[in-house]
This record gives C-alpha cells, sequence and structure tokens, in this order.
C-alpha cells in the first residue's frame, strides 16, 4: 500500500527550478532512499511534503490525503515526521526536554504530562540517549545531537519519517550505528524516506532508491539497478562504483 504519493511536484525560485515534475511514491513499511548531487533538489522536496515550503503546483498524497500546502504542524499531526541536514536542537534545553516537546506537537497530544515523560524516557532509551537525559542539547557531540533530532520526531508519533542526511558528518562506526537505528525504526512499523550521501547506507539499507538531477528525477529503482544505471553513474555515482557492481 502507497502510504505517501508524490504526482507532478514543481517549485520554483525565480528562474530555478528545484523541482520539475517529480513523481514517485513510498510503499508502506519500506525504506526509500533519495539521492542525487547538491542542489540536485532532495531536500527542496522533502521541504514541500513537510510544510516548510509551498509547491507552485502538483500533488503530494499522504494515506490518500493531499497535503500538499499544508502548515507544517497540521501535516506532523498527521504522522509526517522529520529531521534537518544541519541539526535543528533546542540548544539551551535538556535531551529530555528536546523529546518532550516533541510529543506536544505530535499526532496524538498526550493527556497528561506523566505520560508523556513515561514515554519521552522509552524514546531515549530507544535512542540510547537515556545517560545523556539531563544533558544540555548544545553539549552533545555531533552523532548524539542527530540522535536527539531523531527521537524528537518519534515522539510525534510519525507513520512516515523522513530523514535528511543523518549519517553526514559521522565516522564509519557512527554510520553503523545510525544504519542499524534506522533499521530498528522501520521494525517498530514505522517508513522511511531518507536523504543520503553515505552509499554505504543507502545501498544496504534501502528497498528501493529514487535519483534526482537538477529538480527532475532520473531513475528510480532497487539499489542494484541505480548503482548500475549509466546515467546515474555520469551525473553522481563516479565510474568506481560502477565497476564496484
Amino acid at each position: 500500500m502507497k502510504i505517501l504519493e508524490v504526482a507532478g511536484l514543481n517549485k520554483h525560485f525565480g528562474g530555478l527550478a528545484a523541482c520539475s515534475h517529480v513523481d514517485f511514491h513510498v510503499e508502506q513499511g519500506e525504506i526509500l532512499g533519495l539521492i542525487g548531487p547538491n542542489g540536485a533538489g532532495k531536500t527542496t522536496t522533502f521541504n514541500l511534503i513537510s510544510g516548510a515550503l509551498k509547491p507552485d503546483s502538483g500533488s503530494i498524497l499522504f494515506k490518500g490525503c493531499n497535503i500538499a500546502g499544508l502548515n507544517p504542524h497540521e501535516i506532523t499531526r498527521m504522522g509526517i515526521g522529520r529531521t534537518f541536514q544541519s541539526v535543528k536542537i533546542f540548544s539551551k534545553m535538556s535531551v529530555f526536554e528536546n523529546v518532550l516537546l516533541g510529543h506536544h506537537f505530535g499526532k496524538t497530544k498526550p493527556s497528561d504530562m506523566k505520560g508523556a515523560k513515561k514515554e519521552t524516557e522509552r524514546i531515549l532509551e530507544f535512542v540510547e540517549l537515556s545517560e545523556m537525559r539531563d544533558s544540555r542539547a548544545m553539549d552533545l557531540i555531533l552523532a548524539n545531537q542527530k540522535r536527539l533530532e531523531v527521537a524528537r520526531a518519534l515522539a510525534t508519533e510519525p507513520d512516515l519519517l523522513l530523514l535528511d542526511e543523518v549519517m553526514a558528518g559521522l565516522n564509519p562506526t557512527e554510520v553503523t550505528q545510525v544504519m542499524d537505528l534506522v533499521k530498528k525504526i522501520r521494525e517498530r512499523g514505522i517508513t522511511i524516506l531518507m536523504i543520503e550521501h553515505v552509499m554505504k547506507a543507502i545501498m544496504s539499507i534501502c528497498d528501493r532508491i529514487v535519483v534526482l538531477h537538477h529538480g527532475e528525477k532520473i531513475a528510480e529503482g532497487t539499489p542494484q539497478q541505480i548503482v548500475t544505471s549509466k546515467t546515474v553513474v555520469e551525473v553522481y555515482l563516479g565510474e568506481e562504483a560502477y565497476a564496484a557492481s
């Protein structure tokens, strides 16, 4: 079943087409990767889905409802959570407070603070940040700030989670740990759409991949189909990836 369907999505900034007739869908329960060179329109697509930007035209169906043009808080409460390319945390608040705040903007508002706090504890344990619950968010290393942002998104109770370069800037060990976390999130029944430049991660955990270039979709398929696509190799992956496949 398709949880998200993007059709004919267009967004221009002056004369620049950030998204041009973009079409793709996400199946419920899958991990779909969104890749492409810098400036390809990936984050713009996320911003359109999450309501940070309004599309010029096109439709975005989430569980059958057209959400194109809705406000971010409305989309969040419908069941779409997200992280950001540049970490956006409440730096002077504690780790616990950051995640607790997510509950109040989520799909189901907590009926009591005690219940919200219990769920916050469970989420922190899930992302392995329990021991840092009282630390200021700004004092965390980058890898843990990214985990915190994932935790805050999970607190909104998403059915679809948008992950924007959650592995960027991490060392190989941290990348592997985040890959495991993404798999665990999917095991909880949450569908994932992720932007990523770490090809090891994209190729190993994604069920399908969509490739954007200059705001247009140029390829879509399984990781094996993408890595052996001459078009994708020419504009993004490079000959080494093609030879390795």
